[in-house]
């Protein structure tokens, strides 16, 4: 899942060989991250 920095909606779908939002037409998405985080115990 992406979300364009320009409109704020999010993206789940792409279409083959182009990175752009479908609703606003902007080129920069970012990768939406898990809300888990990870915790490992240091030794």
């Amino acid at each position: 899942m992406y979300k364009c920095l320009r409109c704020k909606k999010v993206v789940t779908e792409l279409i083959e060989g182009k990175v752009m939002c479908p609703y606003c037409g902007y080129r920069i998405l970012m990768k939406m991250r898990p809300e888990i985080v990870k915790r490992v115990q240091a030794r």
